[in-house]
């Protein structure tokens, strides 16, 4: 079934990046270039040759030389799997890191020798990387120079298939006014920057926007520089097609289309949801799909491997497989119009978001509207809640195990590192299997880089880590240069408590009341034991004064801090609801007055000492892409309302929450304080609470802050290190004597 399904992939992958080896390999010297600085990357000889891979087909590293007064070779038999190896390298013989929040670097000299030639080739055909949401939680505002720092993390990672997304509504607008839409009515249908991938997936439209002429241009030209980097690595990027949403104003200018308008999403109204579905029988659809696609490939090439969802997260009028199935073959068959080689990449997000609606029939009737090998599902929560146990392998079609992972960009420690690192090899031992690769799918970056380091690593390795306590080790010893015995026992706890989630109920989302809209019912339950995250927290402290000048060790003590403290606020607001339905007004002022003005603030401090955790950094992003102030305004309101609101009126409040100083004080602070204000009352006064009022006092708040122009430091202050002993004294012997 394998090789049916496969074949056509393979023949894809192989005829898209044939004799590009030279400039593959100057691009992973430019990047080691970038990496470690133009002297000691002359110390690496870095060559790619297709004929490793020759018998297998699949990406190849190989690893020589080394030692004293001899090149370390890096031979690939792509861009990307050299920079894989040169990764692999810098990993396991020098001992360094390379991570979101930076990288550690000290290379021991002379460069350690290889012992014996090492060859590793990958056990599947793809690593995958992103979400269609990462272009909207982490990306959007990104300058070609952050661009350029993450597409060099994915060839260092192996990442060879990965979503090329920018700049696409400016082709589109290209296509609606060909078709007779007028500017404004285009102007109104697109979303703002900081929602476009739920636009582009149709469960949005207008709300945020419009986007300015501006924001058109600059996004071509990053979409050009991201493609030309991407390729010139040998990396696949995937390009968007046509799914089968159009706006509104198409039934003004063809009168007699055969539009469905879907039910709303994410509880917004019909003003900016409900969106118009063409009818796949309608004869407009092939139109609109081929002039999108052509005037993309025009513009900007291809790889022949495209996204589309036409279902993600909406109920499709109809659950007759006939429907199904000519509105799926509809979709592929505009792409082949165009490119005959089109592979179809597919978010099986919908079968698992809506398991009751996706019966084997439907399923079926998707997965089999496209010719076999022609459509590549990704597994997107395949860790936690996997599509293809239930779907026969998607019946035959190719798949790609992904871990999601992160929800909304969320701050919080949190991982399934078993699941994880199990998960890949019992897929690819699944009868029949059709497992075609790894992925990396989070909603959003920059958070819990442990959990990366493994996903990337799995992708390179035909079995799981045999013990994940030793690599958790070794994790900590190459991300701070040294290996100290506290700091690694640290994570060891952490192994085992917040990273070790199991089950159904394992997501990464953040619904610590930290980050909620404050009520009398919030859950605090957690799936760990919290006493490992103090005793790691300790135990990170203790190693302060051999690690201190570690800036990746700054960062984790700021992020097992925050943790802490996050873990504080939830047993305080235990307190809080335990005295209030006591009535004991003593105890409930001195929890609520611990809570609000005490923890939070120093909370807020202790963000504040790294430049990862600034809100004033987040905001100032989003205005530098603008091109004027009223530009740079819109832009940050964007920001600030995906932040908080969301919607217009809270419709998916909090669920991109992030702890960053800043938001800290400004956003949650005053909604805490306003809570327990009206719990006092409530008590003083006689009366019960009253939820619905307090939710009314709390929604002007939360838009006082979106609507805000206060600016914010973008640079750190303060001493991480001293902050964090000073609030560990104060709250830790609290946390051992049980008496918060």
């Amino acid at each position: 079934m394998e090789v049916v399904a496969l074949g056509f992939l393979l023949l894809v992958v192989a005829g898209s990046s044939a004799g590009d080896e030279a400039r593959e390999a100057e691009a992973v010297r430019a990047l080691l270039a970038r990496l470690l600085g133009p002297g000691p990357a002359a110390a690496f000889s870095v060559s790619v040759e297709r004929a490793l891979a020759a018998e297998s087909g699949l990406d190849t590293y190989r690893l020589s030389g080394g030692g004293a007064g001899t090149r370390v070779q890096v031979l690939g038999s792509t861009g990307v799997a050299a920079a894989a190896g040169l990764h692999r390298y810098l990993r396991d013989f020098c001992g360094c890191h390379v991570a979101w929040s930076g990288s550690q670097l000290r290379l021991p000299q002379p460069l350690p020798a290889v012992p014996e030639e090492l060859t590793e080739a990958t056990p599947n055909r793809y690593r995958y990387y992103q979400n269609v949401c990462t272009q909207s939680y982490s990306f959007v505002w990104w300058d070609w120079a952050r661009w350029e720092q993450e597409i060099d993390w994915m060839a260092l990672n192996g990442i060879n298939l990965a979503l090329a997304w920018s700049g696409q509504e400016a082709i589109w607008q290209r296509v609606y006014l060909a078709l007779g839409l007028t500017q404004s009515e285009i102007n109104e249908y697109f979303t703002g920057p900081a929602f476009l991938a739920w636009g582009r997936m149709g469960n949005l439209h207008t709300w945020g926007g419009p986007l300015p002429f501006s924001w058109h241009l600059k996004q071509l030209y990053l979409q050009h520089r991201i493609l030309d980097r991407m390729r010139s690595f040998g990396m696949i990027p995937v390009l968007p097609a046509f799914a089968g949403h159009v706006p509104k104003a198409i039934t003004r200018v063809f009168p007699q289309v055969n539009v469905t308008q879907m039910d709303s999403w994410g509880h917004f109204n019909c003003s900016y949801s409900c969106s118009f579905l063409l009818a796949p029988e309608d004869p407009l659809f092939p139109i609109v799909g081929s002039l999108f696609l052509r005037e993309l490939t025009k513009e900007f090439g291809t790889d022949h491997i495209y996204g589309a969802d036409t279902f993600n997260e909406m109920q499709p009028p109809s659950s007759e497989p006939s429907y199904l199935a000519a509105a799926t073959a509809a979709v592929y068959q505009a792409m082949t119009t165009v490119d005959p080689d089109a592979v179809w990449l597919l978010q099986g997000w919908l079968f698992q978001h809506q398991p009751q609606f996706w019966g084997p029939a439907q399923v079926g009737a998707v997965l089999g509207a496209v010719p076999r090998g022609r459509l590549l599902v990704l597994d997107l929560f395949a860790e936690s809640q996997p599509v293809y146990i239930r779907t026969a392998s998607f019946q035959g079609q190719p798949f790609i195990w992904c871990m999601l992972h992160n929800f909304g960009g969320n701050h919080g420690l949190f991982g399934a590192l078993e699941a994880v690192n199990q998960g890949p090899a019992a897929a690819r031992l699944f009868p029949n299997s059709t497992m075609v690769g790894t992925g990396m799918a989070p909603e959003g970056i920059d958070q819990n880089e442990v959990v990366y380091a493994l996903m990337a690593e799995l992708g390179w390795r035909k079995d799981p880590v045999t013990d994940l306590g030793a690599w958790v080790t070794s994790f900590a010893a190459r991300r701070y240069g040294v290996s100290h015995g506290d700091a690694e026992a640290a994570w060891r706890l952490l192994l085992r408590s917040v990273y070790n989630c199991s089950g159904e109920a394992c997501r990464g989302h953040n619904h610590s009341p930290l980050v909620r809209r404050p009520s009398l019912q919030m859950v605090t339950t957690v799936w760990y034991n919290q006493s490992d995250v103090f005793e790691a927290w300790r135990m990170l402290l203790t190693a302060t004064p051999t690690l201190a000048t570690s800036p990746l060790f700054r960062y984790d003590l700021v992020d097992i801090t925050r943790q802490a403290i996050q873990e504080l606020v939830s047993l305080y607001y235990g307190e809080v609801r335990t005295a209030y339905l006591n009535k004991d007004l003593v105890t409930l002022f001195r929890a609520a007055g611990i809570l609000a003005y005490e923890l939070l603030p120093s909370l807020d401090n202790i963000l504040a000492t790294d430049s990862h955790f600034l809100l004033g950094s987040w905001l100032e992003q989003a205005r530098a892409a603008a091109v004027s102030k009223a530009e740079a305004s819109f832009y940050e309101q964007n920001s600030r309302y995906q932040l908080t609101l969301w919607g217009p009126e809270g419709n998916i409040l909090d669920y991109a929450n992030k702890q960053l100083a800043g938001l800290i004080a400004n956003y949650y602070t005053p909604r805490w304080r306003l809570f327990m204000e009206m719990l006092v009352e409530s008590l003083v006064q006689g009366i019960p609470f009253q939820q619905h009022q307090f939710d009314k006092n709390a929604f002007q708040l939360e838009q006082t802050f979106v609507f805000s122009t206060q600016r914010y430091p973008n640079q750190p202050q303060g001493d991480t290190v001293d902050l964090a002993k000073k609030l560990f004294l104060k709250y830790y012997p609290r946390w051992v004597a049980g008496s918060l």
